[in-house]
């Protein structure tokens, strides 16, 4: 689509250049360096990614792709939707990672799958592979089938399967092994992980040993930020020192308007002519039915039940002789029209239906059955004599529906609804209260019936049109936001037109990551997104088109970028700036607080606004909560490094300035068994946590560069 509006955009030389990059990209291969290697025009245009050293180029990742986009379709039985596409994107990527830096890991360590054991995994019943068995699940019943299986195991034997279909085959067997070596690393991991008694214990000591503590806290909110000031020189220092605190990466943040595509009163005019036109050609039309399918923007029914009408059509149809034109009736943005052509009896009657459930299941006591029959009668009395149902139902009702003040809707004769509930409302000749309570595997249900039941079928030819902005509109409102656009160069310039123009408001999206495909309230903007991290766009660059974003025209500027390899303390301003705020505010309490004696009482009177003085008892290292303070790591190792009695000088914490005394110390009884310790760590730093880490030192020593921003 880019290419496209790119062709469309510029004429000329433009058009020859593109044409000629499309003969090159079509016929240049290897030639030209294709598939990542060198040749006569060899560069890193094309590249769209690196893993452990190998370069990853446009063509290879595409024809992957492509294999798989072929396959999925194939599964689905339909084309796949752009979100879809983005997503197999990510997996084709992530299919690459794994088959460039774990397939090394796994050779290393031996690991395989047998041909035994792959048979059982492609064609087995104890053994099936999860992917494989996916392949032959009905998407809409759930339903493995196994007869399909073999008969496409025996095709695929036979060698009688269409080239595209095997190809997909042969890599949906590729997934399902790459997936039985994972769990085999994973499960290596996880067994090579032990906990020594030496850690149990530490967990023992860490929850079993108890301090009770007093402490002087001064909070940093004791202090008002807007008296802090924090230069850039200072951010810049902090994250120089902290390097390992803050991971770089990439983002963009623009600038933006919008100008929304509405219809105008000359596009409802229009339309208004046009539905004219149509009414008297369905009252003129021979073939009612067909006439209105030739010219509805959507289709629906010819015969329709009552319940299939809505509220303005079902009143005008009481009055309505057979062969009339009824309409036209808005509703949103769509008029239709319709033509009545008289009645059908439908096999199936339909009632709408409100109903209050007091639950007791089928399996519920003889005594919580006769509680709950005893309310329902009770409401159904209180109904008898006046009451309002839909109030009684919000307050009473233990269903769904009770926010509905009970109402079901309509439904039909035909199980939708459980046996004895659907028996009672359709024995009922017409709308009405149903004058006993009824019981089903649910409950006791107390149910008015809203509309009585209908067999009858409405025959009815329908044409609905949509209020949309003509082409014309579309132009004008387009040719508005190009003018704007071409006058500006910068940001700066931007600005300054939208501010001239006073009906436009500039919005801003901020820190969008490259694989983002909406913004704020946009969606389906992944072509603003693309220009914004192209390498020819500058911070202050306003956008070299116009971007059509559903019934959006938008304009856009760059106005910030952050690199992963190059991280700046800008880009993580707010965070820095709270840190380096602390530090000051810390070195203000210190310096106000000197070297304290006394009390713990007497040193905060002299301190004055903002200390606390506070009392902590029967904590421990591991989940250790301080009244004020809350979670404190550095206060409660403070307290549980201190002999009681003991007192320390004033210290930084992580959310003040402390002076703690520890007035309690009692330490964890000795055991002998420390196994149920040893459970806790491992879960919570065992079998996962090394498989974890384990996988992620595998990416980090590959190195992964990814560009795909760039490309899609």
């Amino acid at each position: 689509m880019a290419l496209i509006n790119k062709i469309r955009e510029r004429s000329g030389v433009a058009v020859v250049v593109i044409a000629i990059a499309l003969i090159l990209f079509i016929v240049g291969g290897d030639l030209f360096g294709g598939n990542g290697k060198s040749g006569l025009f060899s560069s890193n245009d094309n590249k769209i990614g690196e893993i452990a050293g190998t370069s990853i180029d446009y063509q290879a990742f595409q024809a992957k792709l492509d294999v798989a986009r072929a396959n999925y379709e194939q599964q689905a039985g339909r084309a796949l939707q752009e979100q879809e596409i983005q997503q197999l994107r990510s997996q084709v990527w992530e299919q690459m990672i794994f088959d460039i830096t774990y397939k090394a890991e796994f050779e290393k360590l031996g690991l395989k799958v047998t041909p035994d054991e792959l048979r059982e995994m492609v064609q087995g019943t104890k053994n099936l592979s999860p992917i494989i068995k996916q392949q032959f699940t009905d998407p809409q019943t759930g339903q493995y089938d196994r007869n399909r299986h073999i008969e496409f195991i025996n095709a695929a034997a036979a060698n009688q399967l269409p080239a595209q279909q095997k190809l997909a085959w042969d890599q949906i067997k590729e997934q399902a092994i790459q997936q039985r070596l994972l769990e085999k690393y994973n499960a290596l991991l996880s067994a090579s992980s032990f906990v020594t008694t030496a850690e149990a214990k530490r967990e023992y000591d860490a929850t079993a040993t108890k301090a009770d503590a007093r402490y002087l806290y001064v909070p940093y909110t004791s202090i008002i930020d807007t008296t802090i000031k924090v230069t850039d020189s200072q951010l810049s220092d902090y994250l120089s020192k902290h390097k390992e605190e803050f991971k770089g990466y990439d983002s963009r943040s623009f600038d933006y308007v919008v100008y929304q595509v509405m219809p105008t009163k000359e596009d409802s005019a229009a339309l208004y002519e046009d539905i004219k036109s149509f009414a008297k050609g369905l009252a003129a039309a021979k073939d009612a039915k067909a006439y209105a399918a030739l010219n509805s923007d959507s289709r629906v029914p010819y015969e329709r039940s009552i319940n299939e009408l809505t509220p303005t059509l079902k009143a005008a149809l009481a009055t309505a002789i057979q062969g009339a034109v009824i309409g036209p009736f808005k509703e949103d943005n769509t008029y239709s029209i319709y033509k009545y052509e008289g009645t059908a009896v439908d096999s199936l009657y339909t009632a709408r239906a409100s109903h209050i459930l007091i639950r007791a299941d089928k399996t519920a006591p003889d005594s919580v059955k006769a509680v709950a029959r005893a309310k329902a009668q009770d409401i159904l009395n209180q109904l008898k004599q006046g009451a309002d149902f839909a109030t009684l139902a919000r307050a009473n009702s233990q269903d769904g529906s009770a926010q509905q003040g009970g109402d079901l809707g309509t439904f039909k004769n035909n199980g939708t609804m459980v046996k004895p509930f659907e028996s009672a409302v359709f024995a009922m000749g017409g709308a009405g209260l149903v004058p006993n309570v009824v019981e089903t595997d649910f409950g006791f249900h107390v149910i008015k019936v809203t509309e009585g039941k209908s067999n009858t079928k409405y025959k009815i030819a329908t044409i609905s049109r949509e209020l949309q902005a003509s082409e014309s509109t579309r132009n004008a409102i387009y040719q508005k936001a190009e003018t704007l656009r071409a006058s500006c160069s910068s940001k700066e310039e931007f600005e300054a037109a939208v501010k001239k123009d006073g009906k436009l408001v500039i919005l801003k999206a901020d820190k969008i990551f490259p694989e983002a495909s909406t913004f704020n309230t946009i969606q389906n903007a992944r072509e603003v997104v693309l220009w914004a991290f192209n390498d020819d766009t500058k911070v202050g660059k306003v956008s070299d088109r116009v971007f059509e974003v559903g019934d959006n025209f938008i304009i856009a500027a760059v106005t910030a970028k952050t690199e992963k390899d190059s991280p700046k303390a800008d880009d993580f301003k707010d965070a820095i700036t709270a840190k380096v705020r602390n530090e000051i505010k810390a070195e203000q309490i210190l310096k106000k607080l000197g070297n304290p004696s006394g009390s713990l009482e007497q040193v905060a009177q002299k301190y004055g606004a903002g200390a606390l003085v506070e009392a902590a008892s029967d904590i421990n290292l591991a989940t250790g909560m301080l009244t004020s303070p809350g979670i404190d790591p550095v206060a409660v190792g403070k307290i549980f490094s201190l002999q009681a009695g003991k007192r320390s000088k004033p210290f930084v914490g992580e959310n003040g300035v402390f002076v703690v005394e520890t007035t309690k110390l009692t330490k964890a009884p000795e055991i002998a068994d420390y196994t149920q310790y040893k459970n806790q760590v491992m879960q919570r730093t065992g079998g996962y946590g090394v498989s974890y880490m384990a996988n992620q030192a595998i990416r980090d020593n590959a190195n992964i560069k990814d560009n795909r921003a760039k490309f899609f």
